[in-house]
């Protein structure tokens, strides 16, 4: 007879039975001590006086269970993920094996199944420990907003970023929209899109990034306030700026979900292009916000209406700045040269300060008194200057931009010279400009030397 393997409960179990068949042990006794019933113990003994302590092994072991699914059809659903949904993970590719083949499987068993394979290995995040942050109580109380800059098409087109508006009480999106950058504009646009479908939330959430923040504190000019703060000022909405990622951590998982889902939801129905994307974002938000959304600890709405008519608000959602207006009734604006047409008004804003309000569109208007000035455009043409300073979030943005100006618009030639960076002294001083005394001087000694001078030989 060869080796029997057996478990630490039934070398237990033989130990027991062999004092009951020495008589050492009542069969009372012995079913209390192996809390098993006297007929189950009697079945044990009659195994045990037939073939000894290998009697007691279960006899399922080595088989394959009755409910195990049959090696040809786990290789048909491993063939299948492997083909269609290689970068999936275990709960996202059962449900879509459910959805598109009508194949219903355990996503834990699916996932046995991908790592035994190789195809898929859990993730093992070593992040530092952070105090967790309660959720807000209410839906609309504050919204974190972030964007993130992916390959959203993968090869099938360009990088965008998605801009991502999530509720911190309920982790329900509330917003997504593909842009090219994240660009002040950018974000003007999905503002206005968040408020007219939901209303004004009391504050939103966002990073420190030059959108949201003035990065340089303490200058001493400027009214310390980017242009989306100062528009959400005029909405009285509140802007917070997160001192860490971690502070923001539903926007910033919710980026990481979405780069998971939304990627291959956007592979399966073929789109590859930022308006195509964004008229599929409505129905993925739905499904989406059906399954993870969480309800609020309180039912109230905290949104308030926007009660605005849509001319005021782009009146609000633009870039505004403050121009000087020369005495000739010029201003100058991103490198452009702007003429005011003579007028009462604008004769009136010689020497004064006006506002110039430019649109997401590109159009330019310069009001007084809340008046708009006509003007014409002196030099129209406007480049990407050399060696510009960009942030790295619009680089893609400013690439495409100069790719367009470069095909359009041939390079202007422009004189150079020596680059001195500072004055450097010489240690003389500057004789100044020269008198008519001065001047008569050097007459009268040049003069005087050509007079002392040999005539010359014949």
């Amino acid at each position: 007879m060869g080796w029997v393997m057996m478990s630490e409960r039934d070398l237990s179990r033989a130990a027991v039975l062999r004092d009951v068949v020495a008589g050492r042990l009542p069969a009372t006794e012995a079913a209390v001590v192996l809390n098993l019933s006297r007929r189950q113990l009697h079945r044990l003994l009659v195994r045990f006086g037939t073939k000894g302590a290998a009697g007691l092994v279960h006899r399922g072991r080595g088989r394959a269970p009755n409910n195990a699914t049959p090696a040809d059809r786990r290789e048909a659903i491993l063939t299948l993920v492997r083909e269609r949904f290689p970068d999936f993970g275990p709960t996202l590719a059962a449900e879509k094996l459910a959805e598109l083949h009508s194949i219903r499987i355990s996503h834990e068993t699916l996932r046995k199944w991908m790592i035994a394979d190789g195809l898929w290995a859990s993730r093992r995040h070593n992040r530092a420990l952070h105090q967790p942050r309660l959720r807000r109580e209410c839906l609309g109380e504050l919204i974190q907003i972030d964007g993130s800059d992916h390959r959203w098409f993968e090869d099938r087109g360009p990088a965008c970023t998605l801009l991502v508006f999530i509720d911190d009480a309920t982790s329900t999106l509330m917003h997504l929209e593909f842009v090219g950058s994240e660009s002040t504009f950018s974000y003007f646009g999905a503002l206005e899109r968040y408020l007219t479908l939901h209303g004004r939330p009391v504050a939103f959430y966002s990073d420190k990034h030059t959108v949201f923040r003035v990065a340089q504190q303490g200058a001493k000019t400027g009214h310390g306030m980017t242009q989306f703060g100062r528009a959400l000022n005029e909405l009285n909405i509140e802007i917070l700026c997160a001192n860490s990622s971690q502070a923001k951590g539903r926007v910033e998982r919710a980026n990481r979900t979405l780069q998971d889902r939304l990627v291959k939801e956007l592979r399966l129905a073929g789109i590859s292009d930022m308006e195509t994307a964004n008229a599929f974002l409505p129905g993925f938000i739905e499904a989406h916000n059906r399954r993870f959304a969480r309800t609020p600890r309180r039912p109230d709405n905290l949104h308030r209406p926007l009660n605005m008519e849509p001319e005021p608000l782009r009146k609000i959602l633009c870039r505004r700045d403050e121009r000087f207006v020369s005495q000739q009734l010029a201003l100058s604006y991103e490198k452009q040269r702007i003429i005011l047409e003579p007028n009462d008004l604008s004769l009136s804003a010689a020497g004064k300060y006006v506002d110039v309000y430019e649109y997401a569109d590109g159009a330019v208007e310069v009001v007084m008194n809340g008046i708009s000035l006509p003007y014409r455009m002196f030099d129209k043409e406007q480049r990407v200057t050399h060696a510009a300073i960009t942030e790295n979030k619009r680089l893609s943005e400013v690439l495409r931009f100069i790719k367009e100006q470069q095909e359009n618009n041939p390079p202007k030639l422009r004189r150079v010279g020596a680059q001195r960076t500072r004055y450097e002294p010489t240690g003389r001083k500057s004789p100044g400009r020269k008198s008519w005394l001065d001047k008569r001087a050097e007459r009268r000694a040049a003069e005087a030397q050509a007079a002392s001078l040999p005539p010359p030989a014949e």
